[in-house]
């Protein structure tokens, strides 16, 4: 999928934030023109504002100022994996009367909402999720979206169902406002070698060819500035190596990003290893070939010979540290797939809890506490700065832009204008200077932080 920047469209706007988020830091005076196409365009360097002042340049452009006192602008956050509808599972199966739980354990708990979950409360479910992720700073989704059918038993011939659910969270993310990549997720089987059963024949796709049928459904259906395109296998459980292969070749052709579940839990890496004698990452490579512009999501057992290939190659590591430490998987390597120079992004998976701020804190925390030390993610910064709060800002942002292959991701032009403000006034932020603003926002801080959120220069505030 191209992202090149388009010629620049007129100006509807200028933004001018008391500090906005530039190469070097955090930066006053900095003037960014917002076009008709809702992409940004010019960026310039003025004279910081004066709080409270009315003088302005005589060359000022001519489209009106937006003028953001105590603000700072950061490029919109971008969850790159989710699973919109288990915002249903918050606040259940956090009680463990027989003992201690697993992934497995909570999958049955997720399977019982599949089951329950009728079309009304899926799209409730959706837009609640969305919503919650504009007010914590998220400009754009990845959702990796599974449960494709109204009804259990509703499997309706060569296509496999109904596909109801597909339009109603395209909805719901048009409702909310928030930049969606459907990644739309090809599901056929219930284990390796198994077929569906119960509620996964809610997820069900057939072939290749009906999922694809589906794809062009879909894309007549999108709202062209917000929403878009990408495709998923749900993981090796669901799809044999044959149908991966197929829906991996015909989404390069098309241009499209593409998404799986990966080596999240050491059974699965037992299952795939009795079926294939093979790791799963091992399995996929052989069974996809050059892994570029790929994104495994998880990868918290990833072998460090699977991990440097799969790097090499051009593969990205989607990490959601709330969900993997809710789910109680594991820790995944975070030095050893910089090393392999895997691009990093960040996800809310589960949405158990929606916070971009708290995905980029665990991102370094679980690291200290696996490594016993502090600055993981600075080792080896190649800037020398060993700045973690940089490297956790870039997963959020760009690197979840490039994973789902939107234009998106920073403050540049050509790119799509996504913000989010944050309120310098806020109590957490209290003490913080330009130098040290960053630190303090991931470091300390919540929501409570977050002002707005902007998608495609369109603004929506936050409700406390």
């Amino acid at each position: 999928m191209s992202t090149a920047a388009p010629a620049p469209a007129e100006p509807r706007e200028i933004l001018e934030a008391e500090l906005t988020w530039t190469a070097g830091g955090f930066a006053p005076g900095v003037r960014i023109e917002i076009g008709v196409d809702g992409r940004i365009g010019r960026i310039e360097r003025i004279e910081p504002m004066i709080a409270g002042g009315d003088g302005e340049p005589h060359d000022r452009p001519a489209p009106p100022v937006r003028r953001l006192p105590r603000r700072a602008l950061l490029p919109g956050f971008v969850s790159a994996h989710s699973h919109a509808f288990q915002r249903g599972l918050r606040g259940q199966g956090e009680r463990f009367p027989s003992g201690s739980g697993s992934f497995w354990t909570w999958r049955e708990a997720m399977y019982g909402l599949v089951a329950s979950v009728d079309p009304p409360a899926f799209h409730a479910l959706c837009l609640q999720a969305f919503r919650e992720m504009r007010g914590a700073g998220i400009t754009s989704v990845g959702e990796f979206h599974y449960l494709h059918h109204a009804g259990i038993g509703a499997e309706g011939g060569d296509d496999g169902g109904d596909w109801a659910l597909d339009d109603l969270l395209l909805a719901a993310a048009a409702e909310a406002g928030i930049r969606l990549v459907l990644l739309e997720a090809y599901y056929r089987t219930g284990g390796i070698g198994r077929p569906l059963e119960g509620a996964q024949r809610r997820f069900r796709t057939p072939s290749p060819g009906a999922y694809w049928r589906q794809m062009d459904r879909l894309a007549s259906r999108l709202e062209p500035r917000r929403q878009t395109l990408g495709a998923a296998v749900h993981s090796l459980r669901a799809a044999s190596r044959e149908d991966l292969a197929a829906v991996h070749a015909e989404a390069r052709r098309r241009g499209l990003p593409f998404h799986l579940h990966l080596e999240e839990q050491r059974q699965e890496i037992e299952e795939v290893e009795a079926a294939y004698s093979a790791r799963p990452m091992e399995v996929l490579c052989r069974t996809v070939g050059e892994p570029r512009g790929m994104t495994a999501v998880h990868c918290t057992h990833t072998a460090g010979g699977d991990m440097e290939r799969f790097g090499a190659g051009g593969g990205g590591v989607c990490l959601c540290p709330l969900t993997e430490a809710n789910l109680g998987d594991g820790i995944a390597d975070l030095p050893g797939m910089r090393r392999a120079g895997a691009l990093l992004s960040l996800g809310s998976d589960s949405n158990a809890r929606i916070s971009m701020l708290e995905e980029m804190r665990w991102m370094e925390y679980g690291q200290r506490l696996k490594s016993e030390s502090r600055g993981v993610l600075a080792e080896g910064d190649s800037g020398g700065g060993g700045e973690v709060a940089r490297v956790a800002l870039a997963a959020a942002t760009a690197g979840g832009a490039a994973a789902l292959g939107l234009p998106a991701g920073a403050i540049e032009p050509g790119l799509w204008a996504d913000f989010a403000a944050i309120d310098l006034d806020a109590p957490t932020l209290a003490g913080a200077t330009p130098e040290t603003l960053l630190e303090s926002l991931l470091f300390g801080a919540g929501e409570e932080a977050i002002a707005a959120t902007c998608v495609g220069g369109e603004w929506a505030f936050a409700e406390r």
